[in-house]
């Protein structure tokens, strides 16, 4: 049975209907996805279907076979479906193989067998719509490049000026800040400029309008760069008729040492008054110097804070990318020690389980089940939302068989709607390969009367032929017992077998021989 395994790891569902050339016949149907068999397996029951299928129905263990409870054939333990009975279906597989095919894709014409569609079209039609995986658009296979290079909207770029990467729709806001981008100077029309160095060049440039330089001091003339000169040589004048006034403010003495003296422009020149009944002409040098003196001083502080600053910014700087390394190497043992939790959360939940058996597991062959909560858990069979349970494993010794026992609260089979069905069931233990194969001990089951009186019994010996009693190849076999164990009458109001929402359940192993 490896090989079915192995086939259904890589394994598809079953082909569309449409793809047949022909009419479908129902033996060329997997009974589960309903669509053409891929890789058909046969079940023990005799129907057929997809591996793929199958693993599926049968990944969380063996599962009842609808379509025989459909068609009404429904018998355990044939009717049970189990990955470990069932067997490549080949003859079928060849017929399928070669039954007539065609391509489902729009604009497609090509037509072949079965064979030639799953192994050389099906994944290589140029007219199958594939998703992209940047934006999530379909196309059609063969245009799934071209639309990757230059349609996508996801698609990820270099910028072709500074070659950073972006996406499509980013590439537009990007080319608005890109310090590469070529731009244009408007006044001399030379192209090609890359915008980090269009302040350089617009300083440069011969036709670009400026501002006279004297401009902090009140002139007003802005011409071309080249003509800049010109203006200076040309204005020396003006320019110093409006430094004049400025350097009076620094030199002009304190009002009260002052004199009668007086600056006053005279005719637009900016001259100096002497004073008309003498008084002193001499300029009153002493207080410019001690202004001087003064901004030199708060020249020499404020380098001394700018020096200060910049060694603080400086070690600062240094603390930071100490900080941002020791933050990359933390974040790295949280990461390492999430992943240390994680395998330890994982163990812990094993060894959880492993003491929850360890809490309910018998060694002697007895085992008594209580089952709490009897209607809720009845109603929820009804609806079928868990028809089953499985109890805790138990053993016939500490090294001995490992079993458990399934319970159906609305019945199964036959027993279904009107019968509590119980079953035994062979479960795979660490000591198998000590034991002594097919399990053939006696089997015992009770619904206890909780007034202990008249308790439900019944018992069987195994069928040594049957795989339920075969040495385990999976987690359990298949389950065999009494699908009519106890009618569901005996569990009404007031009944002894039903006390405070429980019933008990008892297995008893026959351990003689062993």
């Amino acid at each position: 049975m490896a090989r079915v395994w192995l086939e259904c790891l890589n394994s598809l569902p079953g082909i569309p209907l449409d793809v047949l050339s022909v009419p479908m016949e129902n033996k060329y149907k997997c009974q589960r996805c309903f669509l053409v068999l891929r890789k058909p397996v046969q079940a023990q029951c005799g129907h057929r279907f997809c591996v793929h299928c199958f693993k599926q129905l049968t990944s969380s263990g063996p599962k009842p076979c609808e379509a025989c409870r459909q068609e009404k054939i429904y018998e355990e333990p044939t009717s049970i479906l189990n990955i470990g009975e069932a067997f490549p279906d080949n003859a079928a597989g060849r017929e399928i193989a070669s039954l007539p095919a065609k391509c489902l894709n729009e604009g497609c014409t090509w037509t072949g067998s079965i064979k030639e569609y799953e192994t050389q079209h099906e994944a290589s039609c140029d007219y199958e719509l594939v998703q992209c995986e940047a934006c999530n658009a379909h196309v059609s296979r063969s245009e799934k490049e071209r639309h990757s290079e230059r349609e996508c909207e996801a698609r990820v770029l270099n910028c072709k000026y500074c070659k950073l990467t972006f996406n499509f729709k980013d590439i537009k806001a990007h080319d608005e800040v890109c310090l590469k981008f070529p731009l244009q100077c408007k006044d001399c029309g030379k192209k090609k400029i890359p915008r980090e160095k269009l302040s350089d060049h617009s300083r440069a440039c011969v036709k670009s309008k400026s501002a006279c330089s004297f401009s902090p001091v009140g002139c007003k003339f802005v011409t071309d760069n080249g003509k800049l000169n010109d203006h200076e040589h040309n204005s020396v004048m003006e320019h110093l008729r409006l430094l004049l006034p400025m350097v009076l403010s620094v030199a002009r003495p304190n009002t009260e040492a002052q004199g009668s003296g007086e600056w006053q422009e005279d005719s637009g020149l900016g001259l100096y008054r002497a004073p008309e009944e003498g008084a002193s002409s001499s300029m009153p040098s002493g207080d410019l110097e001690k202004k001087v003196s003064a901004l030199e001083n708060i020249v020499c502080v404020l380098n001394r804070e700018v020096e200060r600053s910049s060694v603080t910014l400086e070690a600062f700087s240094h603390q930071h990318r100490l900080d941002q390394e020791n933050i990359e190497n933390l974040s790295s043992k949280v990461n390492q020690l999430e992943r240390v939790l994680a395998t330890k959360d994982f163990q812990l939940s094993e060894t959880e389980q492993l003491v929850r058996e360890i809490q309910w597991c018998t060694f002697d062959g007895v085992f008594v089940w209580k089952i709490s909560d009897f209607p809720r858990r009845r109603l929820n069979a009804m609806r079928g939302q868990t028809p089953a349970m499985f109890s805790p494993a138990f053993y016939s010794s500490k090294y001995g068989y490992k079993m458990c026992l399934r319970l159906y609260l609305n019945g199964d089979g036959t027993g279904r709607g009107t019968h509590l069905s119980l079953f035994f069931v062979v479960m795979r233990g660490r000591h198998d390969a000590l034991l002594k194969w097919p399990f053939s001990q006696k089997v015992t089951l009770m619904l206890l009367d909780q007034n202990n009186r008249e308790h439900i019994i019944d018992a069987f010996r195994p069928d040594v032929t049957s795989t339920s009693f075969q040495r385990p190849t999976s987690e359990m076999n298949i389950a065999s017992g009494c699908p009519l164990f106890c009618p569901l009458g005996k569990l009404a109001d007031k009944s002894p077998y039903l006390r405070d929402d429980t019933i008990f359940i008892k297995a008893i192993v026959d351990l003689s021989g062993l």
